[in-house]
């Protein structure tokens, strides 16, 4: 299997990484219990968030007498020094553990310097000086501030999106990051659901000598496509980069990751679902999203008030008001039958 060392950390790990913000969704039974199967079929690096509810108290749970074996890398929103402290205080105690591997900022909105006024990095580095955090890294969607955060110095690892949707910028900031030896963590490797082979996901970022892909894994189907990864790598042959090729015709463009970094909305709507609706139905075909509750979320759309907060908080700069609008009108297409271009009862079989 191949592994990756994440620059200056000189951490290493093989080339899959367990992204664990969708154990939220299990019980604590099964989280422990799929987050086990992974460590014992090769999973070494482990990333979650004080955000992701009750995702490091599961981690903690399943790496009870193991922890010296794992790399466990976490995040805070904190916006300022002592809410970090609580918060790294906080991740300890729920990951049952005396030091997180590498902590993150979670996706600032700017990137946090000494003497910037938030107190955030020197937080960072009071917590690393008493060994309570062993690397500092930076979570970001935003390249300026993710490459303004390479280029300081501060960071001894970056994680942003990366997939073979991946525009030219997103490839100039993974040379970066091995130009200045800082750790590169790629999330969002199957563009928030919307990439459909894992084979072809994986083949494109194997390429990047220092990316890690860090998976999002809720299912033991999906953990056992990687775990088959690890023995027999998917390769970018002549066959996947046609498909990829194909594949960035259809999508590239203005569509919405997921990330949900425009929530909440003033009136309700479920953004992040909602603004990529006819895509999730064409790629990902499920009958709950054409049931009374799905067409109900849709409908919500209709309540917009045009405040243009979620326009303003994408970090990717997308027309949210809009995106959902013409969200809105082709799934009412899909639902009345007349979308020419989508047969649903046939891609459900």
């Amino acid at each position: 299997m191949t592994t990756v060392r994440l620059g200056k950390t000189e951490i290493t790990s093989p080339k899959n990484a367990f992204g664990a913000l969708p154990i939220q969704r299990l019980t604590k039974e099964e989280a422990v219990r799929l987050v086990r199967r992974a460590y014992d079929n090769g999973f070494t690096l482990f990333d979650t968030a004080r955000y992701y509810t009750d995702s490091e108290e599961k981690l903690g749970e399943a790496f009870l007498g193991i922890r010296d074996n794992v790399t466990l890398t976490t995040k805070t929103m904190a916006r300022d020094g002592e809410t970090l402290k609580k918060e790294l205080d906080e991740s300890l105690r729920f990951l049952k553990t005396d030091r997180i591997d590498v902590y993150q900022l979670h996706n600032p909105p700017h990137c946090p310097k000494p003497d910037d006024g938030t107190g955030l990095y020197e937080a960072l580095i009071e917590a690393k000086a008493a060994g309570k955090i062993l690397h500092v890294g930076i979570t970001n969607h935003r390249y300026d501030v993710a490459k303004e955060a390479v280029l300081s110095g501060l960071y001894e690892t970056l994680q942003f999106p990366l997939c073979y949707l991946a525009t030219e910028k997103d490839l100039e900031l993974v040379k970066l990051c091995a130009e200045c030896d800082v750790g590169f963590i790629a999330m969002k490797g199957l563009a928030g659901g919307l990439i459909t082979n894992a084979y072809a996901a994986y083949a494109y970022l194997a390429q990047f000598e220092n990316v890690l892909p860090i998976w999002g894994i809720q299912k033991e189907h999906e953990l056992d496509e990687f775990i088959g990864f690890m023995k027999d790598e998917p390769s970018l042959d002549e066959n996947v980069k046609a498909f990829i090729e194909k594949e960035r015709a259809d999508l590239l463009g203005d569509f919405c990751r997921g990330c949900g970094y425009c929530m909440p909305c003033p009136v309700g709507i479920e953004i992040n679902n909602c603004a990529r609706m006819s895509q999730l139905i064409r790629r990902s075909p499920s009958a709950v999203l054409l049931t009374e509750e799905g067409q109900a979320k849709m409908k919500k759309i209709e309540d917009c008030i045009n405040c243009g907060a979620c326009r303003s908080k994408c970090p990717y700069g997308l027309d949210t008001p809009a995106l959902l609008k013409q969200n809105l009108a082709d799934y009412k297409r899909i639902i009345s039958g007349t979308a020419t271009d989508f047969d649903y009862s046939r891609k459900c079989r």
